[in-house]
């Protein structure tokens, strides 16, 4: 598959040499469903371009016969040829550390890699997460990249998912905290059944109503808290329609992406 892209493919990683299956793409217009092993999804991007060519990128693998899975959601100023570039060094860097459950050694090279190579008009955000099935344990970096939205279907409340979350526990072997040689710290949490976690880029709480307000965080939460949870795909729907009908006849001026995922069942 070529980046630029939106669907499956198999890869091998080089190091673990395990086979993986890979969803993934950027600077394409994209809505359909995403199923790995413990959780189903839901992905929405939808490039401001006519000829559908974005700077959001999305990720999704799952490596170690079905039991660790990583996804990603970024957003790389510009668009073409540096969103292109900066999608496929994303994907190198995640494929190298594929069958990894620790995210420190990726988010190091990233952090080197962006450092070495970005011009002032040309920078991303990204947000990684490590899904460990077995126990429903995740793990997520975030690199300047808007808070991910958590469900919790235990209380039916939502809150953020933020390094000072006070659901952050501690993993044996895994070190968490701040990554050394970087300004992002790795942080594990435990999905209970039915939790929902949303990613999105800031296209979604920088959109702008008629009277020149923009949504916000506090005003995507507020949103969120009236979206059915029965499934990604319901939610998915209100979500871009809620979105759409805040912002009413008022032009977009940047991407619009999220990526919704909901613990299943034992």
């Amino acid at each position: 598959m070529t980046d630029g892209a939106a669907g499956t493919s198999r890869t091998e990683s080089s190091t673990a040499r395990l086979q993986c299956l890979e969803v993934w793409g950027g600077n394409r217009r994209v809505n359909h469903a995403v199923e790995v092993p413990g959780l189903i999804g839901w992905i929405h991007s939808d490039p401001i371009e006519a000829a559908g060519r974005g700077g959001d990128v999305y990720y999704l693998s799952v490596c170690s016969k079905g039991i660790l899975s990583r996804f990603a959601l970024a957003d790389v100023s510009g668009h073409g040829e540096s969103s292109s570039k900066i999608a496929k060094l994303l994907r190198q860097l995640i494929l190298k550390y594929i069958d990894t459950w620790d995210q420190s050694e990726l988010m190091r090279e990233l952090n080197d890699s962006l450092g070495s190579r970005t011009k002032a008009q040309e920078f991303a955000t990204a947000l990684l997460f490590a899904y460990f099935q077995p126990t429903r344990e995740l793990v997520f970096t975030n690199a300047g990249h808007p808070p991910a939205l958590w469900y919790h279907s235990a209380s039916a409340t939502w809150d953020w998912l933020e390094p000072a979350t006070p659901f952050a526990r501690l993993i044996e072997g895994l070190p968490l905290g701040l990554i050394p040689g970087t300004d992002y710290v790795q942080v594990a949490v435990r999905l209970n059944w039915n939790d929902v976690v949303i990613l999105y880029t800031d296209g979604i709480t920088e959109a702008v109503n008629k009277d020149g307000d923009m949504l916000g965080s506090d005003g995507l939460l507020a949103m969120v808290r009236n979206l059915p949870v029965e499934s990604p795909a319901f939610m998915a729907g209100h979500l871009a329609a809620a979105v759409q009908n805040f912002r009413g006849t008022t032009a977009r001026d940047d991407d619009q992406s999220f990526l919704i995922l909901r613990q299943l069942e034992a």
